[in-house]
């Protein structure tokens, strides 16, 4: 069992207590994170005259080393180890000698786990950030194809208004925009180094900190060296923010679950995106979408999981934070994937144009209209109001839609219902006449359409 420690233990672990306190399983995905951090901390420990050059032109061709033969396969990261940082040390020493035995000079494994978590997030931050602007980018594509594709729009799942499907997905890409404006805010607020901090109260080398933020592309160091190592509110903030995401495709993953029914019949699968029954021959299963909204659940988990953990540690480092790393490392993952299969799915599902203006000609959406146009011909709102209820009832009744009403069938409720009624309740006249910035009518949407096509470029 390679530990670092030791010098102050008279006997071995317990193989059971080790195993239970060792991290190696999960924390050796960020290896390259671990090396990187100190090929920095062995640069600045140069510059300082703590190494020599030599030594440090060792140590950096030794970590070198030892990331290659990882990335090749010819070095495994086993189990033996406690933590990824007991796995490089040791090799490093097995590489170049006692040299390596410098590599840990002025620095703890608490300020070592902090900065490597930090690249780590930092990282992912930036891929989670590109797959929602390509989930941006597929949903602005069908936005542009779609300002003249109308359907329901709805409250309380209730078809309520006509919209587009331009603005219906619009809608989406406000929710991911403000995602990805969430990630980009985390990264900004975490880019602070902690290497240096120490255990926890810095140490008495002459570390030369904001260098070695620097290298590592951090907008300076951190200042309060208790805080370094015991700070995980960037990850809470990540896993808030992911959560959000995932509310966002577990929101349209049950709309995409809905018009895949028999009952609306608004899209096709891909039949890449989706699976049959092994009894029932005819059906076609929404399970990505499925799947996806149930995952939500899974990443809520680890931001409760890791508030939980965090509540009730004292300053500074404690070994619950450990518990950081699975929890993060599962809901990253999740995250990532839903995100690239969600718009695969999207990217590939066909709308059928025909069914869903059926739906909203059928569902009285162009009912306000109706009442609008009497309103418009000096019938007061509440009157009107009443007048088109008697109609939706009468068409109930008759099984018809309001477009299908003979203009003698207007009348018959209001005198001053005329043959322009056709045209001021048309599915195309109820969307067009919606132009206020954010509406759905086809010019207040190319607008729109134009501002999020400059936004994406200037991205």
């Amino acid at each position: 069992m390679a530990q670092l420690w030791g010098g102050r233990f008279t006997k071995e672990t317990d193989k059971l207590v080790y195993d239970f306190n060792a991290s190696i399983s999960f924390d050796k995905r960020f290896y390259a994170q671990d090396i990187r951090g100190s090929i920095a901390h062995v640069t600045m420990l140069a510059r300082q005259k703590i190494l020599t050059e030599e030594e440090k032109n060792q140590i950096i061709e030794g970590l070198n080393g030892i990331r290659e033969d990882v990335e090749n396969g010819t070095l495994l990261i086993t189990e033996e180890y406690e933590d990824i940082h007991s796995f490089v040390e040791a090799n490093l020493i097995g590489r170049i000698g006692d040299v390596g035995k410098k590599l840990h000079t002025g620095r703890s494994r608490n300020d070592q786990v902090a900065l490597d978590m930090k690249l780590y997030t930092r990282d992912e931050i930036l891929e989670l950030d590109g797959l929602l602007k390509g989930l941006l980018e597929v949903l602005l594509k069908l936005m542009k194809e779609h300002t003249e594709t109308y359907m329901p729009g709805f409250t309380h799942l209730q078809k309520a208004q006509p919209v587009t499907l331009a603005h219906h997905l619009g809608a989406y890409f406000e929710m991911f925009r403000r995602d990805r404006s969430r990630m980009k805010d985390i990264y900004r607020r975490m880019n602070t180094c902690p290497l240096g901090a120490g255990a926890l109260a810095g140490t008495t080398y002459p570390l030369d900190r904001e260098y070695t933020a620097e290298l590592l592309e951090f907008d300076g160091p951190t200042l309060n060296s208790m805080d370094s190592v015991s700070d995980r509110d960037y990850l809470i903030e990540l896993l808030s923010a992911m959560s959000t995401v995932m509310m966002h495709l577990s929101r349209f993953s049950e709309e995409v679950i809905i018009w895949n029914s028999n009952e609306y019949q608004f899209v096709e699968l891909d039949d890449a995106y989706s699976t049959g029954s092994s009894i029932m021959p005819q059906k076609k299963n929404p399970d990505i979408a499925e799947l996806v909204r149930g995952k939500t659940g899974r990443v809520y988990g680890a931001l409760m999981s890791l508030l939980t953990a965090m509540k009730g540690i004292p300053l500074a480092y404690n070994k619950d934070m450990q518990e950081d790393k699975e929890q993060v490392f599962d809901a990253i993952d999740t995250t990532k994937g839903c995100l690239a299969l969600f718009t695969g799915m999207l990217d590939t599902m066909k709308f059928r144009r025909e069914k869903m203006a059926d739906s909203a000609k059928n569902g009285f959406t162009n009912a306000t209209d109706a009442a609008d146009y009497l309103v418009n011909h000096g019938v007061p709102f509440r009157d009107a109001h009443g007048i088109v209820g008697q109609l939706v009832l009468s068409c109930i009744e008759k099984d018809k839609a309001l477009d299908d009403l003979t203009l003698e069938e207007y009348k018959a409720v209001s005198t001053v219902f005329e043959e322009d009624i056709y045209e001021a309740i048309s599915m195309k006249t109820c969307v067009e006449m919606r132009n206020v910035i954010g509406a759905p009518g086809k010019a207040a949407m190319e607008k729109v359409i134009a501002q999020e096509e400059a936004y994406l470029a200037a991205e």
